[in-house]
């Protein structure tokens, strides 16, 4: 975050957002990606079945095009899991109240990962005292680097076990947990078990982990 999105920050926290709306865009955001691909797929086995039978285009590479639709066909498959995630930032809104956290500082060293970008942030104000750099990666999985977060951001959870945060405007939402494991643990320990308990319910913990 630059010194002069610090400057622009808002100093009141914008319009709360209603967490079925969140779930929703959610919903509808996978549900688009997982058509789009299932559109692609049948394309490409279309476009290889005309062309073959008509014989407009005679070329080896139309031998690709079957092989391109069932990796593509396997990756929307594994897209599904997902749906999973989408179970638990619904868990996770529904036992944590979100807070506005007028500071959401990212450190440029983004991580790939086969369940999306993990960004590295520092998430604070809102009276929270010292808060550990957290790691960031999108409910469903995009890539991308929401840049309206960098404003300040809608923030559910435990900061010892992780949480949701949700981008006002858009309402991406990103799942949270302390970056490292460590620090992590050593929090963990060091929350009651009321804290725990509430964490086990909103599908943060194992139970009896």
């Amino acid at each position: 975050m630059t010194d002069a999105s610090r400057a622009t920050a808002p100093s009141v926290p914008p319009a709360p957002v209603d967490t079925d709306r969140v779930l929703g865009r959610a919903t509808r955001r996978l549900l688009g990606d997982l058509v789009l691909r299932l559109v692609l797929i049948a394309a490409l086995i279309a476009v290889s079945t005309v062309l073959t039978r008509t014989g407009t285009w005679d070329s080896p590479v139309l031998s690709l095009f079957p092989v391109a639709a069932v990796f593509l066909a396997l990756f929307t498959c594994y897209r599904f899991v997902f749906n999973v995630r989408l179970g638990k930032l619904r868990t996770v809104l529904r036992n944590y109240p979100l807070e506005f956290r007028p500071r959401v500082t990212r450190k440029e060293a983004d991580t790939w990962t086969k369940y999306g970008t993990s960004f590295t942030l520092k998430i604070s104000g809102g009276g929270q005292g010292p808060t550990p750099w957290v790691r960031a990666v999108n409910v469903i999985g995009r890539r991308r680097w929401p840049k309206e977060a960098e404003n300040g951001a809608w923030v559910a959870g435990d900061p010892a076990f992780g949480g949701i945060l949700v981008v006002p405007g858009t309402e991406e939402a990103l799942f949270l947990e302390i970056a490292k494991r460590d620090k992590a643990a050593r929090a963990r320990e060091e929350a009651g078990p009321e804290r725990r308990a509430r964490a086990e319910q909103a599908g943060l913990v194992r139970k009896h982990s």
